[in-house]
This record gives structure tokens, C-alpha cells and sequence, in this order.
């Protein structure tokens, strides 16, 4: 920013480092209940697709310390908490459509009554046929939207005319969040009907829109707080579910209501990520190169659109990742499924894209017996040609050749690469992959009028700084680097700065804390307000002491240094309290230079891109189809990091994620639409015992964001998770191994020990 100091990477701690460790973190369910606090749970619908024909809620009312019960007769207001379009009714009068929806809930004297109650409703039910597969939703065209296409030049054309020509199928799974911290709420009543509520959300001004809606209030009469969450992953982004029901069983008792949801019932009613179901066709070159790709995308988007619709979008957006692409066709579908809505997942589909190019590239290598990595290489995007995105986007911050390559040589690529396919020739049972994945993610959210923030700064007569902002605190460690920020601009110690909970009466309106956005919006809004207080505290120096020197003054170790004078931070704010400055002020902050026309597929949706690069090596077990990560090398762009250490964290953590995507994490519905992994027992997230046993991650040391950016940073929020890709295609390159690199494998994501076998088994079969 204008006359501030880059920060040096000060690698601090977590601001709540030490309470996480020792359990004094403060969420939403050790909040401390007020008297008469009840206890809420929500009861869900057995069936996927039906008419419910009758409730009856007689004994659930009846039931051993019940307070009261709610349905859709009790709501004054709208009945939906779609985000965008309608389509997620709280509860729903006549028709369910997923098994797990929510059909009424309870408020009774303890958690443990609540949920036994639910389960004495008896309801009656007319079946239809539930449509719970892409496949199916394709064959039935039931889509939620109109087939959207996207052309550039003539694919089919440039296909035909090529010399190479490859088509096939892939698809990617679904996952679930398994956030630390459940979906909970604590709504207490105040005066006038208006609700103090605590949610573990990432967006606090739309809970308090819903549920000014649901009860056909004000927004002003709606509070939320958010101090912190443990975790959110995109799965707290638009399930206002949970702070509705609450709400409402609070509005309609007068008493405060916690609703905690039990961790099955929590994976049973809430949306995962999109799978995607993909068909390709393409025409290339003999060292790869892609000359024309026409390409079919099709989501499993639940029963609703929620937020579909840019999901799919950003899918759109990424399915270049670092590739140019000449001629282009895509067609994309977003399947309306009997399946709990699909909502957003750290990357936002656009992994979910970029793992469909990934794939044609991987295939493209192996039909022309080329070193994976050579082909991607050649497919890149130019420096100063070669370098317009099929969006019309110029890329003028392209370090991808320069990160390959640094990763290339890091990590020794070259010489595993032909030790590996010696390894292979020498074992039997066991056999090595390796396989380099580079990534390029877009940073902004592609609805723009998201893009914006504000922010709060005090200083007291103590010289001690408390600012609020918009943003949530999701263990990323955005509130530490943003106070970081703050200290850094004042002069100040980290210590001297506080920053509060979230809080929508202090800093209304604020966007959802997602799209790797957070610091970047919040952070610049955070050092718009300190700097209007600056210029305050400015102006009263040069006035009172009579300093004429154009130069700005400079804020460093609790001194402001002016002209040839130096004063004492807080000897300053003391005076110009005495003189009647403010020392307050909100900030506000909008991103420059986006631009995007959606119907016409075109324009500038990015303020900038984060770029890296990820080799894995692995070991897959050919008799049990277990895979082993034996080493990953990793290198990330994150600018001028604010914080190295959390970077780091938000690196290796996406990473885990995106492997946990790719390889283990497989959500499962019946042919009924039951969903059949929904708790610890038969759903599997990584382990520490799966992490990667060599994990080497670096920073890119040339790293600086070109844009005007809070310190020249690059998020590390969403953009590590697409390394995980290296895994995948490490895996399909070992399987490669059992034709003698001859046969390209057959495997879709994720890939757990059962597919490989299948994999492995059709490719002996090719042999």
C-alpha cells in the first residue's frame, strides 16, 4: 500500500495458538447458556424423493422434555434459505427431495430429550423414484438450468485437421467437509423481538438476512457474532439451516435455544462438494500440444441450486489451469439430483475443472509415450504470447515456467523419473508413480459485487488498537496476519493490537469469508480505516509542531518519525485526544479492475492468479490396491507473504485435503438415495498415518503479487489443494507401469484401494 513498509515475513504464531492446544479457544458451543436455555433437534425425512402425506408429531409434543415443536406453519416469513435462487425450504410443506431433509424440530430441556423426540414422529409417505446419479439426471434432462456452452475458435475444425486425436471419459467424487466444529447455534431473545445470535458460519450478513426474512423482520433487529470457527472448508458458506431452525425455535419460545447437530445428523442434512462427470475429445500435436478440445461437464448438483450455478462457473474458469487452449468448445450441465444440494468446497469446482484438463494432458502424454512432464511443459502458457485464457483474460503475472522449473530441479524429477520405471522392472507386486502437477487458481469471486469489505479501528488514549472487520477466523490465521497488518502500519508491537469477534452491528454487508478472499478484502479494508486515522493523527502534528516537510511521516517501534522529529506513539494519541482528533474510523475496500459479462463468457473475473507446482511419489501395493505417499516436493507462490508460517500451515493442510479428495474420501448413495457414509465408521478423511512421508514444501522466494495487494501477498487459501492432483496422477502413472508404460490406465477419482484393483485389472486385460 502507499507509503507503508512491506512487512518481512514475520512468522508469529497464531493469534489462538495457545488456546487450541489447550482447549480454551472459545466456539460457539462453550459460549456460556443464559438461564432457560433450551435445547434443539431437527427432524429429517427417511425418503429421497416423496410426498409426505402426513405428519403426526403428537408424541414427539409429548415426549419427555419437550418444550415446543416447529414446522412450516410456525414461519411468519420466507421459507427458503437458498443463498441465490429459492429452492431450500426450511421445511417443506407437501414434497421432500433428499433423504436427510428437514422436516420439523424440537426445543426441549436438554440435548439428549431433543433428539430422542425427533424420533417419535410417525410420517407417512407417497414414494416416487428418486434420480440420484449424473448418468440418470443426464438420460431424464433434469437439470436445474439450461445447458450453458462456451466456444472459442473452431475445435471441431482444428480436431479433424490434427494429427493426434484422443477421446474418453473421467469423473471426480464428492466430499464432505468434516469440518472440527459441527453446524451449532445459540440464538438468545432480546427486547423488541430482536436475537443476539452466535453461529459457526463464514457469513454472518446473510444468517442475519435469512433469518430477517424467516421471521419478517428488519435486518437491524438481527445480531450475529462469529469469533472463530474450527473449520469451515466452504460447508459453512451457505448452510444457514441450522441459525434458521434455531432462530425460529427461539422467536417462537422467548427463551434462548442452542442447536448443536450430532455429527451424522450434520453429514446426512447438509451439501458436500460437486462431483463431475466428464467426456472429452481432442486433437494434438506430436509433442503434445493441444490444437483443438471439445469437452462435456456435467455436476451432481443436489436437489436445489444454492450456489451451482457459480460453482460450475468457476469450473468454467479453471479448466485451462496453466494450459493454453486455441479452439475450445464446452458444454456444461448441472444436474438437479435427489441428493442433499451440493454447496461450496475450498476450490470452488475449480479443481473439479482443472482435474478434467489434467486428465487430457496425462492421457495425451501417454498415447505419444512422452514424459507427462515434457507435455505439460509444452502446453503452457506464453509470456507474452500464447497468453489469453479462453475468457479473454490477458495473463500478465505468469510464473509458472519459472516455478517448474525451480521444482524440477528441487526435487531431483529427471533422475526419480528413470529410477522409478528401474524400480518397476525390478518388482512384482509393488510399483512406484511419480507425476508433477502445476496449478494456476484465479483470485476474486466471480459474482462482483462480492467482491468488497469494511472494517472498524480504534485507538484508545493508551495507545492500544482494537479493530473489527468482516472476515472469519477459520484456524487459517486471518485475523492474526490482518492484526499483523494494523501493528505493522501503526508502528506497534503485535501485542497492542485486538482484534474482536465478527460482529454485523459494527461492520455491516460484509461477503462471505471464502473465494481465498478474506485477508485480501479485509486486510485492505482494515488499513483503509488505519489510514484515515493516520491522516488525522498527521495533520494534528504538522499543525501543532509546525512541520512543513513534504515527506510522509514514518510509524516504526512506537514512534512516528516526521521531518527531523520523533514522537512517542502514545504520547501523540494522549495529545491529540486532549485536541479533540478522532481516532476511529471504519474502512472500506473494493477490488479494482475486475470486470466479467457471464452471458457473454467473457472479460477480466481475477484480480490475480496464485501459481505452483507439486511432484509425488508413490508406491501402490498391486494385490491390495493400497497406496503409500512416499515423498512430495512443493513449491508455492505467496508473494510477499505476510506470514510465512501460516502459509506454510495452509499449504500442507490443502494439500492433505486435495489428497483426502483424490484418494479415500468416496461419498456414497443407494440406488433409494440413502446416503451410506456419513459418520467416522464408513467415511475416511487422512490421517496423520497418510500424510506424505517425505513432505517438502517451499515458498517460492521470487514471489510478489504484481496488483496492488495488502503487502504484495498471494493467498494460500484454495490454490494448494489443486497440488493434490500430483497424487492422483502418480497413482495412474504406477498403475501405467504394469503394460510397460504401453496403456493408459482407466481410473476415476477418488482413488481408493478399489478402483486401482479395477484399474489394475482392466489394464492387464488390455495387455
Amino acid at each position: 500500500m502507499k507509503n507503508e513498509e512491506l512487512l518481512k515475513g514475520q512468522s508469529i504464531p497464531h493469534d489462538s495458538a495457545n488456546k487450541h492446544v489447550t482447549g480454551l479457544a472459545q466456539y460457539t458451543d462453550d459460549i456460556s447458556e443464559p438461564l432457560n436455555t433450551l435445547h434443539g433437534a431437527i427432524g429429517w425425512s427417511k425418503k429421497a424423493h416423496a410426498i409426505i402425506k402426513r405428519i403426526d408429531l403428537k408424541d414427539v409434543k409429548e415426549s419427555e422434555g419437550v418444550i415446543s415443536v416447529v414446522s412450516y406453519k410456525d414461519i411468519p416469513g420466507r421459507n427458503d434459505v437458498g443463498p441465490v435462487f429459492d429452492g431450500d425450504p426450511i421445511f417443506p410443506k407437501t414434497k421432500v427431495e433428499y433423504f436427510g431433509q428437514p422436516l420439523f424440530a424440537v426445543a426441549a430441556i436438554s440435548t439428549e430429550l431433543a433428539r430422542k423426540a425427533v424420533l417419535k414422529a410417525k410420517i407417512s409417505y407417497q414414494e416416487l423414484k428418486p434420480i440420484v446419479t449424473i448418468e440418470d439426471a443426464l438420460k431424464k434432462n433434469n437439470l436445474l438450468f439450461e445447458p450453458r456452452i462456451i466456444r472459442k475458435g473452431n475445435p471441431q475444425n482444428k480436431i479433424i485437421k490434427s494429427k493426434n486425436k484422443l477421446k474418453g471419459k473421467f469423473n471426480t467424487g464428492s466430499q464432505e467437509h468434516f469440518y472440527l466444529e459441527g453446524q451449532v447455534c445459540l440464538v438468545i431473545p432480546q427486547e423488541d423481538n430482536n436475537l443476539t445470535v452466535y453461529s459457526s458460519t463464514q457469513h454472518p450478513s446473510e444468517t442475519q438476512q435469512i433469518i430477517a426474512k424467516m421471521l419478517n423482520q428488519k435486518s437491524n433487529s438481527i445480531t450475529v457474532m462469529v469469533r472463530r470457527i474450527g473449520g469451515g472448508f466452504g460447508g459453512k458458506e451457505t448452510n444457514f439451516m441450522t441459525a434458521a431452525v434455531c432462530a425460529l425455535l427461539s422467536h417462537k419460545t422467548g427463551q434462548p435455544i442452542k442447536l448443536r447437530l450430532d455429527r451424522d445428523d450434520d453429514i446426512i442434512i447438509t451439501g458436500k462438494r460437486h462431483d463431475f462427470y466428464s467426456e472429452y475429445e481432442v486433437g494434438f500435436n506430436d509433442d503434445g500440444k493441444i490444437e483443438g478440445l471439445k469437452l462435456k461437464l456435467a455436476s451432481r448438483c443436489g436437489m436445489s441450486p444454492d450456489l451451482s450455478y457459480a460453482i460450475n462457473e468457476r469450473a468454467l474458469l479453471h479448466l485451462d489451469n496453466t494450459y493454453y487452449l486455441s479452439d475450445l468448445e464446452v458444454k456444461n450441465y448441472l444436474c438437479k439430483t435427489n441428493t442433499s444440494s451440493s454447496t461450496a468446497f475450498r476450490g470452488f469446482g475449480g479443481n473439479q475443472g482443472m482435474m478434467a484438463i489434467e486428465n487430457v494432458v496425462d492421457n495425451i502424454s501417454r498415447f505419444l509415450k512422452k514424459n507427462p512432464c515434457e507435455v505439460r511443459k509444452n502446453n503452457f502458457y506464453g509470456l507474452n504470447e500464447r497468453n489469453t485464457t479462453h475468457y479473454g483474460m490477458k495473463i500478465n503475472d505468469n510464473v509458472i515456467h519459472d516455478i517448474f522449473k525451480n521444482l524440477l530441479d528441487k526435487s531431483d524429477y529427471k533422475k526419480r523419473y528413470q529410477e522409478i520405471r528401474n524400480f518397476n522392472l525390478k518388482n512384482k507386486f509393488f510399483k512406484k508413480g511419480i507425476a508433477l502437477a502445476p496449478v494456476k487458481f484465479g483470485i476474486s469471486f466471480t459474482t462482483i459485487h462480492l467482491n468488497q469489505a469494511g472494517a472498524l479501528v480504534h485507538i484508545y488514549t493508551d495507545g492500544s488498537v482494537y479493530l473489527n472487520h468482516g472476515g472469519i477466523e477459520m484456524g487459517q490465521g486471518t485475523h492474526t496476519k490482518i492484526a499483523q497488518l494494523v501493528a505493522n502500519t501503526f508502528g506497534l508491537p503485535f501485542e497492542k493490537v485486538k482484534i474482536s469477534s465478527t460482529n454485523t452491528s459494527k461492520v455491516p454487508n460484509t461477503s462471505a469469508s471464502a473465494a481465498s478472499s478474506t485477508t485480501d478484502l479485509n486486510g485492505a479494508a482494515t488499513l483503509n480505516a488505519a489510514g484515515k486515522i493516520k491522516k488525522n493523527l498527521n495533520d494534528f502534528i504538522r499543525d501543532k509542531y509546525k512541520i512543513f516537510s513534504n515527506t510522509e511521516p514514518i510509524y516504526k517501534n512506537q514512534y512516528i518519525y516526521f521531518g527531523n522529529r520523533s514522537f512517542k506513539f502514545k504520547k501523540i494519541i494522549e495529545e491529540a485526544y486532549l485536541n479533540r482528533v478522532s481516532l476511529s474510523s471504519s474502512g472500506f475496500y473494493s477490488t479494482p479492475k475486475i470486470n466479467f459479462d457471464k452471458k457473454k463468457f467473457h472479460g477480466r473475473p481475477f484480480y490475480y492468479f496464485c501459481y505452483g507446482a507439486a511432484v509425488t511419489e508413490v508406491t501402490i501395493d498391486t494385490l491390495t490396491g493400497e497406496n503409500v505417499i512416499d515423498r512430495v516436493d512443493v513449491v508455492q507462490d505467496a508473494g510477499n507473504a505476510i506470514n510465512p508460517a501460516l502459509e506454510l500451515g495452509q499449504i500442507e493442510g490443502g494439500f492433505v485435503q486435495g489428497q483426502g479428495w483424490l484418494t479415500m474420501e468416496e461419498v456414497v448413495w443407494d440406488k433409494y438415495g440413502k446416503l451410506k457414509t456419513f459418520s467416522p465408521s464408513t467415511y475416511k478423511i487422512p490421517a496423520i498415518s497418510d500424510t506424505p512421508k517425505k513432505f517438502n514444501v517451499e515458498i517460492f522466494k521470487k514471489g510478489s503479487n504484481v496488483e496492488n495487494v495488502v503487502n504484495k501477498q498471494k493467498t494460500t487459501g484454495e490454490p494448494p489443494l489443486m497440488l493434490a492432483m500430483s497424487v492422483f496422477f502418480a497413482i495412474k502413472d504406477a498403475i501405467a507401469s504394469l503394460s510397460n508404460y504401453k496403456k493408459t490406465p482407466e481410473l476415476d477419482a477418488p482413488a481408493t484401494p478399489e478402483k486401482i484393483l479395477i484399474s489394475i485389472n482392466k489394464i492387464k486385460r488390455k495387455i
